[in-house]
């Protein structure tokens, strides 16, 4: 009877260890009881600055369209806007040294520049040395698509391209199939590049307040890290059923061993 009830109270504390609370899988929630309201999400994230390795995508518009030709690839009209291919062969690709090369212009260090910096420089450049203002001369200058990396506990890890201005966690994360039911969601890792090197920043997607952090969108080349859960270590599974079935397994093979050394 004490073995008995021994073994019943192993297996309470497994069952209340293993199974993962619906808790640590909400998203965003609030302090205390829910209610309808309005966030005003304050923009603390920097405008991103050109790093190295970056392809640009630059543009030039002009009254005369044939005078700005050179610094256009031929035929893109006729080509898919969305092939990364297109993006690599026709783009700026920024060197180890911050430089991109352009047509007529030569040679420009653009690290650390904002795209809106850089069209003003252009600009600025192409009618102190090509043109006159009677050209009226517009450049435009995005990234080749917003690119980043998601590993760990998610349906469908690996690089990911999007073409978009911005994009914020639960998007880039959405995009890579969603995090595992063992995935940690109270501490996401942000991986992000700086002209220093790289630094870790940490999300919890569980709180609110995620959306006040600067680290809330994500920039390229960011890496998204989630972590494992301890339930994945201990193997007592992940679902309500599969504990059910480690369960009874356990508790199979516990009666089992009992009574053959009472028979003993």
């Amino acid at each position: 009877m004490k073995r008995s009830f021994l073994v019943l109270i192993i297996l309470v504390n497994v069952v209340l260890v293993s199974c993962i609370p619906t808790k640590k899988l909400t998203y965003i929630q609030p302090p205390e009881e829910a209610v309808d309201s309005l966030m005003v999400i304050q923009e603390k994230q920097s405008p991103y600055r050109i790093q190295v390795n970056d392809i640009l995508n630059i543009r030039v518009k002009a009254l005369d369209q044939e005078s700005v030709q050179i610094f256009n690839p031929v035929g893109e009209e006729n080509l898919n806007a969305n092939s990364e291919e297109r993006a690599y062969f026709d783009g700026f690709s920024v060197d180890i040294h911050g430089n991109i090369r352009i047509p007529v212009l030569g040679y420009m260090n653009v690290l650390g520049y904002t795209t809106e910096e850089l069209e003003k420089l252009i600009e600025k450049k192409l009618l102190e040395e090509q043109f006159k203002e009677a050209a009226n001369i517009f450049v435009s200058v995005k990234l080749t698509g917003l690119r980043y990396t998601v590993n760990g506990e998610v349906s469908s890890p690996g690089t990911k391209t999007m073409y978009q201005n911005r994009l914020n966690i639960f998007e880039a994360i959405a995009n890579a199939g969603e995090i595992d039911v063992v995935g940690n969601r109270e501490d996401v890792l942000i991986i992000r590049q700086y002209p220093q090197g790289q630094k870790v920043h940490h999300l919890n997607l569980l709180e609110d307040a995620v959306m006040q952090s600067p680290y809330y969108y994500i920039q390229p080349n960011d890496i998204i890290y989630v972590k494992p859960l301890k339930q994945k270590s201990w193997g007592t599974g992940s679902t309500g059923r599969e504990t059910l079935l480690t369960i009874v397994s356990t508790l199979t093979l516990l009666t089992t061993t009992l009574l053959l050394i009472d028979r003993l």
